[in-house]
């Protein structure tokens, strides 16, 4: 029986971020781990047509922070995929093109959000880790539901990369031996998680933690740990760029001031401010802390205490007159000074402020680390075998795509693995921008992609039949997603 389907997931706040999705009840689900959840969501969504024998499929998985609207994120490899020269690579005339929500994230699939039928509340902290392998078992799941024989070529950047590795060791279920993703093209993604890109992760998790609101995990989605989010954000914007990419795009710029009174210390602009010289040092110390206490007024300038607990004024601002008494008080005069405060805001730092602001209106923090953790154990070869073995047990034509400038999943790192693919190739994309080449050398990543996919056979034959007509494919409303 197919499994139920729904459009809509009224007790997740982030599902709709994601529109036109379907998200499937698959009944039961257990993980790697040995735990057994029920009534298990999986979104997902659908580009194209299936054919009759169930073979032009595309798989696009998302990487970490997004969600299965591929037109969102990656339009620009939409369009007419050709037998030769310049194309794209997602055709929905020709493949049926499907990205399914991995578990962990707060866009619909079951994750940390997503209400236990067995209490009637969220999971939240107790939702069980799910793995990259415990993902694409579940999405399996849905492909059978779906009429999927085979998958034609799955396609994954970053967090999604990790997916396309280990989709190559799933096979056919009518073909026995033969795999039932015949090619695939992780991008900046590597076959194991290093030591350096699961320290980056640890650290984001323990700003998190930090954050007296986290609680364990057990937050109000109505008061969440947004301090600490917004540190493990920065953090993780930090690993996507590279010296250069800021050095070019900031280098030791001062935001404008704005006449305008922000509502949040997070603003890309500065403001101005009348602010008696006793708090400027403070406000200067504290310039970026999201609650600091309010500017002080003339009257609580004066509200520092000496070492031996007198009431002291900013030197400049007051008069100091010592009477002789019997209990040795001081009495003071003052003569408050205020001045035009506007706070010094470098475009590096008022960027990354920005950017976690952002994050944070459409993203959850135990989603966030269940995310992290699954990122940190991706291994292909756990319990295979050892690793490089395992690596050159991948049969499929694979083009391995890292980008020269990446800090997070280096260079020399993506051509070693690629060199361990007894049918792999191996693509380099240049570009200073690190990690987010991913999002922003897309010219290069597709013309890359559909000359590898010009190479296949059982794809040149998917592309001579004949298609279905689709509407043009627009983004008026731009991005919701900055970056990874």
């Amino acid at each position: 029986m197919p499994f139920e389907r729904r459009t809509t997931q009224p007790e997740n706040p982030f599902a709709s971020l994601a529109p036109g999705q379907t998200i499937v009840i698959v009944p039961e689900f257990t993980f790697e781990s040995g735990h057994t959840i029920r009534d298990v969501p999986v979104a997902y969504k659908t580009w194209g047509v299936l054919n009759e024998a169930g073979d032009n499929c595309v798989l696009i998985c998302h990487p970490l922070s997004r969600s299965v609207d591929v037109e969102d994120w990656w339009i620009n490899l939409m369009g007419a995929c050709v037998l030769e020269g310049k194309g794209k690579v997602i055709d929905e005339t020709k493949f049926f093109i499907i990205s399914l929500n991995c578990m962990g994230s707060p866009y619909g699939s079951a994750s940390p959000l997503t209400m236990n039928p067995d209490t009637g509340a969220r999971y939240g902290p107790e939702f069980p880790l799910p793995t990259i392998r415990d993902d694409c078992r579940l999405h399996k799941m849905v492909l059978d539901d779906l009429g999927v024989n085979s998958v034609a070529i799955c396609i994954g950047a970053s967090m999604a990369g990790m997916h396309a590795f280990e989709w190559a060791f799933f096979l056919d279920d009518t073909q026995g031996s033969s795999p039932f993703v015949k090619t695939i093209v992780p991008i900046s993604a590597p076959a194991k998680s290093s030591a350096w890109s699961m320290g980056w992760t640890e650290a984001q998790r323990q700003a998190i933690f930090a954050d007296p609101k986290y609680i364990d995990g057990y937050y109000s989605l109505d008061s969440p740990p947004l301090q600490g989010m917004t540190a493990a954000r920065m953090t993780a914007m930090l690993t996507y760029r590279t010296r250069d990419s800021y050095e070019r795009r900031f280098g030791r710029d001062i935001m404008p001031p704005s006449p305008a009174v922000s509502s949040s210390d997070q603003s890309p602009t500065t403001t101005t401010a009348s602010v008696a010289l006793s708090g400027i040092h403070r406000l200067n110390h504290n310039e970026g802390h999201r609650h600091q206490s309010p500017i002080p007024t003339p009257a609580s300038s004066i509200s520092l205490l000496t070492p031996g607990g007198s009431p002291k004024p900013p030197s400049g601002t007051a008069s100091i007159t010592t009477a002789a008494t019997s209990t040795n008080t001081t009495s003071i005069t003052t003569t408050t000074t205020t001045t035009a405060y506007q706070p010094q805001v470098y475009s590096a730092h008022s960027y990354l402020r920005y950017q976690a602001a952002k994050f944070n209106e459409r993203f959850d923090a135990n989603c966030y680390i269940a995310l992290s953790r699954k990122m940190d154990a991706h291994d292909v070869s756990l319990h295979r075998g050892p690793y490089e073995d395992v690596v050159r047990s991948i049969k499929q034509p694979v083009l391995v795509i890292g980008i020269d400038s990446d800090v997070l999943y280096t260079a020399s790192e993506i051509k070693a693995l690629s060199n361990l693919l007894p049918n792999g190739e191996h693509f380099a994309v240049q570009s200073a921008e690190g990690h987010d080449g991913v999002l922003l050398e897309y010219e290069q990543i597709n013309d890359a992609i559909v000359a590898f996919m010009q190479r296949q056979d059982h794809i040149r034959e998917l592309i001579r039949r004949v298609g279905v007509a689709v509407p043009e494919k627009k983004n008026p409303r731009g991005s919701l997603f900055a970056s990874w």
